[in-house]
């Protein structure tokens, strides 16, 4: 017998006691058997694209957590690379692309539209070994955050080469963002097609804009990316996380019609249950260093989160990727907290 998708379920709308639960970057570095595999295989992207591997990876917190949602082992810059970047990383230091498009021309570029096909083998590879009541999740960068990726060539603290190409030639600059847009449409139903059920918009670094260029450049492109995802696969859940919007939020969550909206762990989860509309479906939004602290901090933490979203549909998660010195044993009590009655 078939058991219920609780996470899908939510994701459409539905109230649940105990909420589901899951984590932003579940499947990496804090578990030993994701350490083992990577020694053994060599690099980062070197993993991304053995399916296999990836698979695997993916798989490995289902099977020591029991998470109610399994995120596909990738990384959002495959959508740059498939538009003709070099994409490689440096140890200790993150990603790389070359040409940055604040030197080189968005049309000198040779779209690569084959590099997407092993994220797609993955994704039935997944499919095919995940338990029944798991709901899978695929993604994709929102366009504002891998746009500061392909103009700078890499990560930023303050994105501030794509905000002044943003602002001072907003011509070029939207046209890498309709570039993105166009491709992630494609990527995502690609993913669709190959077995996700529901999938999550990362933006972040939403929270490096102004407002005017907040709503030109994450709303705005985002809501573009809902409605042509939509038209193609109307019964698959979107997820929007705009990551330090602040109190762009509840503007965020109408002007892009996301299905469910993922918060990060600096909004007031009461704020965001009184300001967000009803019955909307939220994520989070546990900050991953008191899941690294444990303890009274912990339990503090999730008794807040829970009470504040009790009465709304509520997918427990952290407000943003679980940190690689992430106790084991501080994940396992989590998962007891967050599945125990709750009054």
């Amino acid at each position: 017998m078939t058991k219920p998708k609780k996470l899908l379920s939510v994701l459409k709308g539905e109230k649940q006691h105990i909420p589901p639960v899951w984590l932003m970057r579940q499947a990496g570095r804090y578990l030993p058997e994701y350490r083992a595999l990577r020694a053994e295989k060599g690099g980062f992207l070197e993993l991304v694209y053995d399916s296999a591997a990836a698979a695997e990876i993916t798989l490995q917190p289902l099977r020591r957590f029991g998470f109610d949602g399994s995120i596909l082992f990738s990384d959002i810059l495959i959508v740059p690379y498939a538009l003709g970047q070099d994409l490689w990383f440096e140890a200790g230091e993150g990603p790389r692309l070359a040409p940055p498009l604040a030197e080189a021309a968005l049309d000198a570029l040779t779209p690569r539209l084959e590099r997407l096909d092993p994220i797609y083998e993955t994704v039935r590879r997944v499919k095919a070994a995940l338990p029944s009541e798991t709901t899978f999740l695929g993604f994709a960068g929102s366009p504002w955050t891998v746009a500061t990726y392909m103009v700078a060539g890499q990560g930023s603290k303050d994105h501030a080469l794509a905000r002044r190409l943003a602002y001072r030639d907003p011509k070029r600059f939207g046209a890498i963002i309709e570039a993105i847009i166009d491709l992630s449409v494609e990527y995502l139903a690609g993913q669709i097609e190959a077995g996700v059920e529901a999938v999550q918009l990362f933006d972040s670094w939403a929270g490096s804009l102004a407002p005017l260029e907040f709503d030109k450049w994450v709303i705005e492109p985002n809501s573009a990316i809902v409605d042509r995802l939509r038209q193609r696969c109307p019964d698959i859940p979107i997820i929007g996380f705009p990551k330090g919007a602040g109190g762009r939020l509840a503007a965020y969550a109408e002007g892009t019609g996301v299905d469910a909206i993922g918060l990060d762990e600096t909004i007031d989860p009461h704020w965001a249950n009184a300001v967000l509309p009803e019955n909307l479906p939220v994520q989070g939004n546990l900050d991953p260093l008191a899941l690294i602290a444990g303890g009274e901090a912990l339990e503090r933490a999730v008794s807040n989160i829970r009470s504040a979203f009790g009465g709304r549909p509520h997918i427990f998660n952290l407000g943003h990727g679980i940190l690689p010195d992430t106790p084991i044993d501080h994940v396992e009590t989590l998962l007891t907290l967050v599945r125990k009655e709750h009054s």
